[in-house]
């Protein structure tokens, strides 16, 4: 064979094999199961989105490449509601309403309200504020180009005050891709784009001006909400809420939520949730339909140099730790009341917005690696998250366990408080959540002790007991720390 003939060979060889290896990633792709938002950015960014990792900030700080890319991404979210005749008026509400009008009257005619949202894949799902559309009856998107789509609730999580929506029918729509919030630092040009007054794709921009804010806007009926705001001077109005806070390589980094004014409109602040804890929700409400919150079970304090005094310890940087829930994530790792927490995961903690925040990405079952002092030792240990029943299994959106109707971690008794109550067993109701005990008026500490004149002895009784009754009204009794006895009429059904 002359060289000539090795020459074809070769490059038809190279040809073929290059078929084959794009056939191969081709069909690789298309057949890859993908569960997270940031998942399927990548996929469309490996043929489509420009590559911005390594673009250097223009002379002279010219924002106009993070605004085209953001821009187009950004979308106007209008919603109708139906207003209710009588309602009170709630402390949220008042502080909300500045972002998308108040859709409550005084009239049982149907109302309109905006804000804003930002397309987060190409197929067309969109992350926003859970306050700009719990509510509405009709969703409707319109995109930076005018094209006006109806839009589809996912799921909302009031706790972060983000939800999910998606519109149908495109496949090829702008979108953000995800930054890096941990990476931001204070001083740092932003770009906030949103709708503000109805006034379409506008932008504004400012610095990052503090990071872990906590403004004590968001309230839960179970206390579980997370508040670790990033704090920019971009200017944030009406109708900005739901919209995108991008870094000059346009990366989404945070969903502009609240702004700090006593008029409603732009006074110097504004706060949004980090992309960080963004990520995490989204993909839940995606999988699972709500939010997987994993639980550390302990109650923190910041550390100051006046609790420092107080307790009598060297003033570091950290998060006091003043009660640890027995049994829990904390309790098992062996975290103890006194101990500082300096860093998760290695994050240095800083504040009680940030560990919970920080927390608040994990879910139950996920294993976290926690750095604290004790008595001025640094220690290191591992902690099993636990959702709020007290277990490590994903909670169902409809789930209709007894633990869950219920709304109650159960513990076993210990022996010191059995011996002190003179009792032979109960199930302990550690931490209470929205439920049927709840309703009933039980509080935290209650010993349960018999359910309908069945004695329990552990929290497996209860399960026991409980999943034999199908409905009715059932007879709980039971026990206080402090040696009051109680008894609760529950409804069960």
């Amino acid at each position: 064979m002359n060289l000539k003939k090795i020459g074809i060979l070769a490059v038809m060889s190279s040809i073929f094999g290059g078929i084959v290896a794009l056939t191969g990633y081709q069909y690789f792709t298309n057949n890859q199961t993908l569960t997270s938002i940031e998942a399927m950015q990548q996929k469309a960014a490996f043929a489509s989105y420009s590559d911005t990792a390594g673009l250097a900030v223009p002379d002279g700080l010219n924002f106009i490449h993070a605004a085209e890319i953001a821009t187009p991404a950004v979308v106007h979210i209008k919603t109708s509601y139906i207003a209710e005749t009588t309602r009170p008026s709630t402390r949220d509400e008042e502080m909300f309403k500045y972002f998308y009008g108040d859709p409550y009257g005084g009239s049982n005619q149907p109302r309109e309200a905006s804000g804003s949202g930002v397309i987060v894949t190409a197929g067309g799902y969109i992350v926003t504020n859970n306050h700009v559309v719990e509510k509405a009856s009709k969703i409707q998107v319109v995109l930076n180009d005018k094209r006006t789509y109806d839009a589809k609730l996912i799921g909302t999580d009031p706790t972060t005050d983000l939800a999910l929506i998606k519109i149908e029918g495109e496949a090829n729509l702008p979108f953000v891709v995800y930054g890096n919030s941990d990476n931001v630092r204070v001083g740092e040009w932003v770009l906030a784009v949103g709708n503000p007054f109805n006034l379409t794709s506008t932008v504004t921009a400012g610095i990052i001006s503090a990071k872990t804010r906590s403004i004590n806007l968001l309230r839960d009926k179970d206390n579980m909400a997370i508040e670790s705001f990033l704090q920019t001077d971009a200017v944030v109005n009406p109708g900005n809420s739901g919209g995108a806070l991008v870094n000059l390589r346009g990366e989404l980094i945070g969903i502009n939520t609240a702004i700090a004014s006593p008029t409603g409109a732009y006074a110097g602040y504004s706060f949004a949730v980090p992309v960080s804890l963004v990520k995490k929700v989204i993909d839940d409400i995606m999988n699972y339909g709500q939010v997987q919150r994993g639980l550390l079970g302990v109650v923190i304090q910041d550390m100051t140099p006046a609790l420092s005094k107080e307790k009598s310890l060297d003033f570091v940087t950290g998060v006091y730790i003043s009660a640890v829930n027995q049994g829990s994530a904390a309790d098992l790792g062996g975290l103890k009341e006194g101990d500082i927490v300096t860093s998760i995961n290695d994050i240095i903690i800083g504040s009680t917005s940030q560990l919970q925040e920080v927390v608040a990405r994990y879910r139950p079952g996920d294993k976290l690696k926690v750095k604290y002092i004790r008595k001025g030792d640094v220690k290191e240990t591992s902690v099993v998250l636990k959702n709020k029943l007290g277990d490590m299994a994903i909670v169902a959106k409809n789930d209709n366990s007894v633990k869950s109707k219920l709304g109650a971690d159960l513990q076993p008794v210990s022996g010191g408080e059995m011996s002190v109550l003179e009792i032979s067993g109960g199930a302990k109701v550690a931490k209470i959540f929205s439920g049927r005990l709840k309703e009933a008026g039980v509080r935290e500490g209650f010993i349960i002790t018999s359910i309908d004149k069945k004695p329990v002895a552990s929290p497996d009784d209860v399960v026991r007991i409980l999943e034999s009754i199908s409905n009715g009204g059932i007879l709980i009794e039971g026990i206080y720390p402090n040696g009051k006895k109680e008894f609760y009429g529950v409804g069960w059904q």
